[in-house]
């Protein structure tokens, strides 16, 4: 009897279901459907509590799909967990991680989860609640600054992981003791960052989506506010913040696509030499490639926007000491001979079009007068 780990969202565990259990860092088999790609590895991924992760060794090639809860090997002990990736993509994902087998303790997979380890496994998580909030109690009275965000039970019940956010260093040593004695497990601590702490958590974003490090984001990359500053976003905390009160991860996504799209910009603190006066840029609007320049150094006034290209022809000639009559660029004189003052383009009719008159279908008035005259026949029947 194979058995799921319901520990939130629809249909967990099921086989084929895009998320895992606890819908944490989902992982999609996109190779299920090819059988001989299941077979180029015996590692599987597991995932434990939310974003915990881990990967094992089947080497009593046991039939392992997606969404099994297996019982794994551990320190010290077994621990109990959901196998989310089999096969080919289990290399791929180490090598995202960058684990390497050399360096990399590989436990084993021991069996798929009976009924004994269950009660155990759910036995040990009905207590993890209780046993953070006494454990928050006891750090308290310790004096640490820390905070203990969540506490994670193995599935044996022998060991119970601590996850503590903290700014600065921490002396917990007492702390391990008096926590082994007063819960009878064995303690590890485990220091995590906000944005980790962010991702245990869930929730759902500013943009109506679930947060980008509880669904799909396992490692974190420093943002900051120069990330903001190439894309023109406000530099408000209020606006740049996330759940985590840092600034948000998806600052970085599109920093990349800017900063090569910005290559050929002028430099934004050069002003404009004209003979009304000086003029200072303003903004910077990348999609047009347009470059709004104001008379004042400190609020928009007497607005002009100009193209890259305009930009870089004025300040080549204030380099060489020459002041522009005008920021704009005199535009060509287009002539016409239409006596209104405009010319037909392709695709553009002409405003006459309705004065001319339409020419006689000669067909039709052949086809109205032979009904008339068919008409004016007397009937001889």
């Amino acid at each position: 009897m194979k058995y799921t780990l319901n520990n939130g969202g629809s249909n967990p565990g099921k086989k084929g279901f895009c998320g895992n259990s606890n819908r944490k860092l989902p992982v999609i088999d996109w190779l299920a459907d090819l059988p001989e790609t299941q077979l180029e590895t015996e590692l599987v991924e597991v995932q434990f509590k939310n974003t915990r992760k881990g990967f094992f060794l089947n080497n009593m090639k046991l039939p392992l799909e997606k969404g099994d809860v297996v019982a794994v090997e551990a320190t010290p002990g077994h621990d109990i967990g959901t196998v989310t990736l089999t096969g080919k993509l289990v290399l791929a994902q180490m090598k995202k991680s960058n684990i390497s087998l050399d360096h990399y303790e590989v436990k084993r997979v021991y069996r798929i989860a009976r009924t004994n380890d269950m009660a155990k496994y759910n036995e040990a998580k009905s207590k993890e609640h209780d046993t953070m909030i006494r454990s928050r109690q006891i750090a308290e009275n310790l004096n640490l600054e820390m905070k203990i965000g969540d506490v994670e039970y193995q599935g044996d019940g022998s060991k119970a992981i601590f996850y503590y956010i903290a700014d600065g260093r921490v002396d917990f040593r007492q702390l391990i003791k008096v926590l082994a004695e007063t819960f009878r497990v064995r303690i590890e601590m485990k220091q995590i960052g906000a944005r980790q702490e962010a991702g245990r958590i869930g929730g759902i974003g500013p943009c109506g989506r679930e947060l980008c490090c509880a669904t799909f984001m396992s490692s974190f990359a420093s943002v900051s506010t120069t990330a903001a500053r190439h894309q023109d976003i406000s530099t408000n905390p209020l606006k740049l913040a996330g759940q985590c009160a840092k600034i948000k991860c998806c600052v970085n996504y599109e920093l990349d696509t800017y900063i090569d799209a910005k290559k050929d910009f002028p430099r934004q603190d050069i002003p404009l030499e004209t003979k009304d006066g000086t003029f200072y840029h303003f903004k910077t609007d990348v999609f047009k490639r347009q470059m709004p320049y104001s008379s004042s150094k400190t609020f928009a006034a007497n607005l002009v926007t100009l193209s890259v290209d305009r930009v870089k022809e004025i300040i080549a000639l204030n380099n060489k000491g020459e002041h522009v009559d005008t920021l704009l660029a005199k535009e060509p004189v287009v002539k016409t001979d239409s006596p209104v003052g405009y010319q037909n383009v392709i695709g553009q009719d002409s405003l006459t079009r309705f004065d001319k008159a339409k020419p006689k279908n000669r067909n039709r008035n052949k086809y109205n007068k032979n009904r008339n005259n068919n008409q004016n026949k007397p009937n001889t029947n």
